[in-house]
């Protein structure tokens, strides 16, 4: 398995491109703020994208997968309980003074809970996560002490994600982390939407959201 990270875009999105070896396919995570970046990449590794999904629908997420889709001819995919958010994008950046980005495109289909995505040998498992957004998901990435947690903006290190854009609670998130992510073993690593790295062991003893959890 093939798994690269990599900053991207104006708030600096942990984008991740998970490839097999073999048939040389990949999934493109949180690729659509970076898309130049997104390609460069998989040219370099040699790898063709199969689909680009999405931890949540935040523009700093997804905003020019419409761009990245026709480039790669892959499937962009969502959770459903996301794409109001997905299609409000435009006016809430307008709102903020940001940048424009490009109007919403209709996506291939839905992320939903226990999905399971292959490429190859590499299997992309979806968890919903709740409370950053409604349709927030978290990816996991193989099984045991190897697995690795695409966590979007739902888990980071030392934190977790804001909870108070609209349609969610502090609750709601801390309970996702706890029912979804907080099962997994000491060692598995943890990719968070933006920042550093961390492990699920160093989150369960230090975090302050879940500290003795």
């Amino acid at each position: 398995m093939i798994v690269e990270t990599f900053p991207v875009g104006l708030l600096a999105c942990n984008a991740t491109i998970v490839g097999d070896e073999d048939t040389r396919e990949a999934i493109v995570v949180d690729g659509g703020d970076g898309v130049d970046d997104v390609l460069a990449r998989l040219k370099q590794l040699g790898l063709r994208a199969r689909y680009l999904i999405h931890t949540h629908a935040h523009f700093d997420h997804i905003a020019d997968v419409g761009r990245l889709r026709a480039s790669t001819r892959s499937s962009a995919l969502l959770h459903h309980a996301d794409l109001p958010i997905y299609h409000d994008q435009p006016r809430l950046v307008k709102l903020f003074g940001l940048p424009p980005i490009p109007e919403p495109v209709a996506l291939d289909g839905d992320l939903s809970d226990g999905d399971r995505l292959t490429v190859g040998a590499v299997t992309c498992e979806v968890l919903h996560t709740p409370g950053h957004t409604p349709g927030s998901v978290c990816f996991a990435l193989g099984n045991g002490e190897t697995a690795i947690l695409l966590t979007g903006d739902t888990l980071f290190a030392g934190s977790i994600g804001r909870w108070d854009l609209g349609g969610t609670s502090m609750e709601d998130i801390v309970q996702s982390i706890e029912r979804k992510l907080m099962d997994y073993p000491d060692a598995t690593h943890v990719v968070p939407g933006h920042g550093a790295f961390t492990t699920i062991g160093t989150e369960r003893a230090s975090n302050p959201y879940l500290r003795g959890r």
